[in-house]
């Protein structure tokens, strides 16, 4: 029961869908109607606001963390804290309020690996920050640094986190399976162009 309540208010935390508050509270619009149309910090920033993107990120990537950290203190179990984390990675990507329809996960898979295990959260970042600065696309980043948080997990011996990194990694994919294809056929945006 205890992991069951933790599940349902990671889930609620992470539906909670800022890049559109942001954009609204704001007054640049509606961000499902800009750019691609996704909810997340990277189209915000195609509204063509530095701080609006910012905030995004951070309160995105908060949702997840503070998911995990809230699970952790309160219930003292880890297996709560990855289930928090894994649900409001699920309420970001799939919120009940928009349809299912909400973001790609990236800001919220940082933001709940960081607060899982911080070491392996920091090379996750370093491996965005490295395949972005390489390609200037957002997706790229993206995709490398799932595409490494298992092995992370290993390497730093997490193997606890391990299907849990696994469960992030394939929901994120999943995500950006449009970004796949356009990646594919050579036609992804890179950041500060017009998609």
């Amino acid at each position: 029961m205890t992991l069951l309540i933790w599940t349902v208010l990671g889930y609620l935390l992470g539906s909670v869908p800022f890049g559109i508050v942001i954009t609204r509270a704001m007054g640049l619009g509606d961000l499902r109607q800009i750019g691609s149309g996704n909810i997340g910090a990277t189209n915000v920033l195609r509204t063509g606001s530095k701080p609006a993107a910012l905030a995004t990120l951070i309160l995105d990537s908060g949702k997840g963390a503070i998911a995990v950290l809230l699970a952790r203190w309160l219930s003292g179990d880890d297996s709560a804290a990855q289930l928090a984390g894994l649900a409001a990675m699920l309420g970001h990507c799939f919120p009940v309020w928009l349809g299912f329809r909400g973001g790609k996960g990236m800001a919220t898979f940082l933001g709940t690996m960081l607060a899982l295990a911080w070491p392996v959260g920091l090379l996750c970042c370093a491996t965005w920050a490295a395949a972005f600065a390489i390609s200037r696309i957002s997706s790229i980043g993206a995709l490398a640094s799932v595409a490494s948080v298992a092995p992370w997990t290993l390497v730093m011996g997490r193997t606890d986190l391990t299907i849990t990194s696994l469960i992030l990694t394939f929901v994120v994919l999943y995500r950006h399976k449009d970004n796949i294809t356009r990646l594919r056929a050579g036609t992804e945006p890179k950041v500060g162009k017009k998609s």
